[in-house]
C-alpha cells in the first residue's frame, strides 16, 4: 500500500504526516484492522513500541562489545548492578536489574561458573543467598567499561549532552509516576 499525499489524506479525512506530528503523537489514530469502529493510537505511537525501538538503537552499539566478551545483556546488567553494593539478595538484584527471578538464577549459574560471581548464606536467615561479584568479575567490568564509556560518549555526541539529561529525567520521571506494577497496595513511598 502506497503512502498518501498530503493532500490525498486530508481529502480522505486523514490526517497527513505532518499535521499528525504537528497535533502531537496522542493524537494520531487507526482503525484496527478487520473491525469496524475500534480505533486505537498509530503503532508507530505506541509508547512500549517507541521505548522498545529506543533501546534497539541503544543497545546495537553496546551488543558487540559484550559478545567480545561473552557476555548476554542481562549477565551484563547483572554484573553492573553488583558493583552497586557489597553483596544482594536474589529478590533485590532481580529488582534493580529488571530480571524475573527464574531469568536471574540461570544468570547466576552461568555468572558462578565463570568465577564472575559468587553466593554465600547470610548470616541471619540460612535460606537467603547472598549474592556478591568476584575479583574476576570486577576484572571483567575494569576490562569493559573504557569500551562502554565510549559508546556513551558517541551517544551523548549522536543524540547531545542536554538533551540526554533531559531524556534521563523524563524516563525516571515516567518510571516514578506510573509506578511498580507489582505493587500490589499502590501506596508511594
Amino acid at each position: 500500500m502506497r503512502r498518501l499525499f498530503p493532500d490525498e489524506a486530508e481529502a480522505l479525512g486523514r490526517p497527513s504526516r505532518k499535521a499528525a506530528t504537528a497535533a502531537g503523537p496522542v493524537a494520531e489514530h487507526t482503525e484496527v484492522a478487520g473491525h469496524s469502529g475500534g480505533e486505537m493510537r498509530a503503532f508507530r505511537r505506541s509508547l512500549p513500541m517507541a521505548l522498545l525501538k529506543a533501546r534497539e538503537a541503544v543497545m546495537a552499539r553496546f551488543r558487540p562489545l559484550l559478545h567480545e566478551h561473552d557476555l548476554t545483556e542481562q549477565q551484563w546488567r547483572v554484573l553492573r548492578a553488583l558493583t552497586t553494593a557489597d553483596e544482594f539478595r536474589a529478590g533485590e538484584l532481580a529488582r534493580v536489574s529488571s530480571i524475573s527471578m527464574p531469568s536471574l538464577s540461570r544468570i547466576l549459574r552461568t555468572l558462578e561458573k565463570r568465577g564472575l560471581i559468587q553466593r554465600g548464606i547470610e548470616d541471619k536467615d540460612l535460606r537467603a543467598a547472598q549474592i556478591s561479584i568476584t575479583a574476576s568479575g570486577r576484572d571483567m567490568i575494569a576490562l569493559i567499561a573504557p569500551h562502554s564509556e565510549r559508546r556513551y560518549a558517541e551517544i551523548t555526541a549522536a543524540f547531545g549532552a542536554e538533551r540526554l539529561a533531559t531524556l534521563y529525567g523524563l524516563l525516571d520521571e515516567l518510571a516514578d509516576r506510573l509506578g511498580d506494577p507489582d505493587d500490589s497496595d499502590g501506596d508511594e513511598e
